[in-house]
């Protein structure tokens, strides 16, 4: 660090900004801003320049899937970017953008950066309010499609690197990255990063992750508090942003940082080892990924397998629908890549509020409660049985089993065993190679399902708990809405009661019963629930060092007494407190330890 730097640093004003925490670390350096929103030209066109309109915006698609192509194959093979850059390719050239740039030129007489910008803000508005976080957090991806375009049509196609000019190492600060511009960064050259906008589900957020560069999301205002060359003060485990850190912030960071890199060691160590109570007791923890690229980051967590893999994916922000040969080898490619651990596919969950371009769904007055999931794909059995039939095809690759989401009754569930039964049969007709059993099991996660598991169970393989639709629905209450999440609680009795009748309904008739929601990253939930009997957990990747940790300091005896103490609780926040009360000094000390 420089004199100058130093000097910047020792003005102690610790101005902090709150964001999100996207990948953990800690880092301190100078700031690298990179700002590269493009102004916007807004003039109408007359007819005799409808056609040069058009043709500009062709080009300018063209030379952005070619930048973006090109991006993906010096990834491909060793990066997480490259599913993620074919993707935008994808989004780049859908054909649901070009009709409706091309409908706002030749009709409205927009120029094509105004027709470009109007189309791309429109269907991110329509992603963004969907209910899904996952596909509520594509409408930035949509916006870096809009923004990667227009800067192809001021002639600036190529993303340019921050670090031309052999620039320090230093803290990457910009309102959001796109998997192009994060293609060139490593470890040597970035300390950290910080974005104005983004969530743990954001490619930004992933991608840090994977290159275990610390991380913060959804710092708003950063772009107007932070100038290029000031020192920051990035904790990716807090989601903090220090501005010119004094003293004693940089020495408290420092221990801080030196007590991670020793956390993350130990716990290297015991990413292959088995997951075991304090009394031994073995829990399988697997992974929760939305891209074939984040099976390997699941692993590199100790995941043992992948216990939710949501295909949405493939149908996000694309005209065409995925062909079987399409599916199957993306389910090949995580099937391959997890060998010889297990993967379970849940069908496409889409309809509703989700916006997918490739399937016109009706709009419902509740898209919560409308044609989505099982229910669309019961209704568009063509498409339902192109993905089982992808499904089954991948099964010879290695241990799968398929998930249907959003069953909410029997003669759901007898439908699709049916269509499975079919496309089994299909496969064998066409000649492909699969598993000799391919076991379907259900998430439950509408209440009716719920209460109707003791039924359920004895005609299914499995039933996996989604805890999140499971609360929004047995509560009545938005999971999306901020005004009413501290109602969206999963310690709530009336959740814990559903869940135990789904637990004693498979064993009864021997039926693995796990969970795959927000409830499972939670390392207190992790203990109530093997309290509650269940030994799978299904999470997202960066959790399970934390609910590993967790579950080891707890016997399987003291989590079963607080289980039982839970019934007696009358509230979420009286179950919580208990469990707060009886672990989290605990858990607590054996972070510190580590």
């Amino acid at each position: 660090m420089t004199d100058e730097e130093g000097a910047r640093g020792a003005e102690g004003r610790d101005t902090v900004l709150e964001g999100i925490a996207g990948s953990p670390g800690l880092a301190l350096g100078p700031a690298i801003v990179l700002d590269r929103r493009t102004g916007v030209v807004r003039r109408h066109v007359g007819n005799h320049q409808i056609e040069d309109e058009v043709e500009r915006f062709h080009r300018a698609v063209e030379l952005t899937a070619k930048s973006l192509g090109e991006a993906a194959e010096r990834t491909r093979g060793s990066r997480a970017e490259s599913s993620i850059l074919e993707a935008y390719v994808l989004m780049v050239m859908d054909e649901t953008l070009h009709d409706e740039v091309e409908r706002r030129v030749r009709i409205d007489r927009l120029c094509a950066e105004w027709a470009l910008t109007v189309a791309t803000d429109e269907i991110a508005e329509k992603l963004s309010q969907a209910e899904d976080s996952y596909l509520a957090e594509r409408s930035h991806d949509i916006q870096f499609v809009g923004q990667s375009i227009l800067r192809a049509l001021a002639g600036r196609a190529e993303p340019v690197s921050p670090f031309i000019g052999g620039r320090e190492p230093g803290v990457l600060v910009a309102r959001d990255l796109s998997p192009a511009e994060t293609a060139t960064l490593t470890k040597q050259n970035v300390l950290a990063i910080v974005t104005e906008v983004g969530t743990r589900t954001s490619h930004t957020a992933i991608l840090a992750r994977a290159l275990e560069i610390p991380a913060v999301v959804g710092a708003a205002g950063a772009l107007a508090h932070i100038g290029d060359g000031d020192v920051v003060l990035v904790d990716g485990l807090r989601g903090r942003v220090t501005l010119a850190p004094g003293v004693e912030a940089r020495a408290n960071a420092q221990l801080r940082a030196e007590k991670y890199r020793d956390a993350q060691k130990a716990r290297l160590l015991l990413r292959d080892r088995p997951v075991l109570t304090r009394c031994g007791q073995a829990i399988s923890l697997k992974g929760n990924i939305e891209l074939p690229g984040e099976a390997v980051l699941a692993l590199d967590q100790g995941a043992q397998g992948i216990g939710l893999y949501r295909t949405e994916f493939l149908y996000v922000n694309r005209k065409d629908l995925p062909s079987e040969d399409e599916q199957y080898e993306t389910y090949r490619r995580v099937l391959e890549a997890v060998m010889p651990l297990p993967v379970t596919l849940r069908t496409f969950d889409i309809g509703g509020d989700k916006f997918v371009s490739s399937m016109q769904v009706p709009g419902d007055m509740n898209p919560a409660l409308g044609l989505r999931a099982v229910r669309l794909g019961l209704a568009r059995r063509d498409l339902f049985l192109t993905q089982l039939r992808a499904m089954v095809r991948a099964s010879a690759h290695g241990p799968l089993r398929i998930m249907i989401p959003m069953i909410a009754s029997v003669g759901e569930l007898r439908e699709v065993k049916l269509l499975l039964d079919r496309a089994i049969q299909e496969v064998d007709a066409a000649g492909h190679p699969r598993a000799p059993h391919v076991p379907l099991g259900i998430m439950v996660e509408v209440p009716s399902a719920a209460i109707l598991a003791d039924r359920l169970a004895p005609e299914t393989a499995f039933m996996s708990i989604g805890t999140n639709d499971l609360v929004q629905y047995a509560l009545a209450v938005d999971r999306s809405s901020p005004e009413l999440a501290y109602l969206a609680s999963f310690f709530d009795p009336a959740i814990l009661r559903l869940i135990r009748g789904v637990i004693e309904a498979g064993a009864k008739y021997d039926r693995p019963v796990f969970v795959c929601g927000a409830m499972a990253s939670d390392p207190l939930a992790a203990v109530l629930l093997v309290g509650m009997g269940l030994r799978e957990l299904s999470l997202e990747a960066s959790s399970i060092p934390d609910v590993r940790a967790g579950l080891a300091c707890v016997t399987v005896a003291e989590a079963e007494i607080a289980a039982e103490r839970a019934k007696d609780c009358s509230t979420a926040s009286e179950i919580e407190g208990l469990l707060r009360e009886t672990f989290g000094a605990r858990m607590a000390a054996s972070a510190e330890s580590e």
